[in-house]
């Protein structure tokens, strides 16, 4: 069961312990609080986009889902980074065009971004390069991953704010350290 929630401001989340939806029990009161409400679970969540997913057997613990946007024209190496990163508590995000990633970026708040630097109508370098001087995506770490595995490319990926830089093909641990370091 996945709870998604999108605030722009701090939600607190108060239930009953017979009406918590990840209790299975009763239906979820999402519209307010409620006096007779004790607390049995509260989280708050500042200004993010994020899914919460109850832990095993809703022991008070939620888990945060780090959102990792995909940007790569090969349906099959997006599919591929999601299936590494999905087990480990990621929600992967993939898109095939390079010329929607800030409409993504605006609307998923991702926590780090994979990009493939060889794409049609704009390669890797260029997005990287827009968004690291555009003040509304800078934050975002951008890590490179491409087959370019020269160290002038490397180069020039650090020269266009990348983050970090990973070859393919690449291994699981490869691709797990790097999102890791950022996410």
């Amino acid at each position: 069961m996945h709870l998604k929630l999108r605030r722009k401001i701090c939600l607190l989340h108060l239930y009953s312990a017979d009406s918590c939806p990840c209790c299975f029990s009763k239906s979820p009161r999402f519209n307010g609080l409620y006096q007779s409400d004790i607390l049995h679970h509260s989280f708050v969540i500042l200004a993010a986009d994020v899914h919460l997913s109850p832990a095993e057997n809703c022991s008070e613990n939620f888990v945060v889902q780090k959102k990792v946007l995909i940007v790569d024209d090969s349906p099959s190496q997006v599919r591929l980074m999601q299936g590494l990163l999905e087990p480990e508590g990621y929600d992967p995000i993939g898109l095939n065009d390079p010329r929607r990633i800030e409409e993504l970026i605006t609307r998923e708040g991702p926590k780090v971004i994979l990009l493939d630097v060889v794409m049609p109508e704009r390669n890797g370098f260029q997005v990287c390069r827009e968004l690291k001087n555009n003040a509304k995506f800078n934050g975002i770490p951008v890590i490179l991953v491409t087959s370019k595995d020269t160290p002038s490319d490397r180069y020039w990926g650090e020269q266009q704010g990348a983050d970090g830089y990973i070859t393919k093909p690449f291994t699981r641990e490869e691709l797990l350290r790097a999102v890791r370091k950022f996410a």
